[in-house]
């Protein structure tokens, strides 16, 4: 493979950044933090090289280079070793992995499958409007009701309650896109592009795969290579409620400390189709007070 200049630019941009992070991080970190004497005559009131070293199970000379920042192979273990004892959080791991050029698994650490409820008071907060947090394999990790009553959201099928999974193998004559073909292939060109960002991880890769065995029509999308960035777009929707069509724009927020996660807001984008949504009745509920969702 040919290594171009500006990649060659910014591998060597990365090991002063990564050097000037160890360093960083190892001052702040005291012999009594990590169980050790102080010592005499210390030049810093943070670790040396040499206990950072020891307390990883490292060689001296291979931290030495690390924390120089020349080119010298990193592996995951080695990694999480220095990182425990440098009492790196989850930000710092990862952005320990990505200076040092080695694929970073999340799964590695614990990893948030729903919303919190400072988040679902924001979705609720959105009483008109369908809105929903995805991360960017389109697991669903949080609805307001509005969005469960128009989308009929499924629960959890094999394990997976994600959009994509259950568009794929649900029934096409329920699905609510109109135009079901163009709009899954540019979902699942959206997926591509993120699972660039994670390949090799096993959360998505085994994704990837039961999807994959599940539906011969998402290999052949995915097969395709297609890749399109994440934007604003106008969908059509039917609903068994009503009659006719629903157009709706689709606007997408970040979500501040979940990576990938975004708020999706749908808005209505005409007045028939605002005044049809305004008819979809709520999702039902049975004995216990939960809403009744579609299996």
């Amino acid at each position: 493979m040919t290594v171009t200049t500006a990649q060659r630019n910014t591998a060597a941009r990365r090991r002063p950044e990564l050097a000037a992070f160890l360093r960083s991080r190892r001052a702040r970190v005291t012999p009594a933090d990590v169980g050790m004497p102080p010592g005499l005559r210390r030049r810093t009131p943070g670790l040396r090289r040499e206990e950072v070293a020891q307390l990883s199970g490292v060689g001296v000379t291979w931290y030495t280079w690390l924390e120089q920042g020349r080119r010298i192979n990193a592996s995951a273990q080695v990694l999480d070793a220095v990182a425990r004892t440098l009492r790196l959080d989850a930000a710092e791991r990862e952005h320990l992995y990505h200076l040092a050029e080695v694929p970073f698994f999340p799964e590695q650490l614990p990893s948030t499958d729903c919303v919190g409820a400072e988040l679902q008071g924001v979705l609720d907060a959105v009483e008109t409007l369908p809105a929903v947090i995805y991360n960017s394999r389109y697991d669903i990790l949080g609805t307001n009701a509005q969005y469960r009553a128009v989308f009929r959201v499924p629960q959890a099928r094999a394990g997976v309650r994600n959009v994509l999974w259950t568009l794929f193998t649900g029934d096409r004559e329920n699905c609510p896109l109109v135009f079901r073909d163009s709009e899954l292939r540019v979902m699942v060109a959206m997926l591509r592009g993120a699972y660039g960002r994670h390949v090799g991880e096993p959360a998505w890769e085994s994704f990837i795969r039961r999807l994959s065995e599940a539906s011969p029509e998402f290999v052949g999308m995915w097969t395709s290579g297609d890749v399109v960035p994440p934007g604003p777009r106008v969908k059509t929707f039917r609903h068994a409620a009503v009659d006719g069509e629903i157009r709706m724009s689709s606007v997408s927020l970040a979500v501040n400390g979940m990576p990938e996660a975004r708020m999706v807001v749908h808005t209505p984008s005409d007045d028939e189709s605002r005044a049809l949504i305004a008819e979809i009745p709520p999702l039902e509920r049975d004995g216990t007070g939960d809403e009744r969702e579609w299996s």
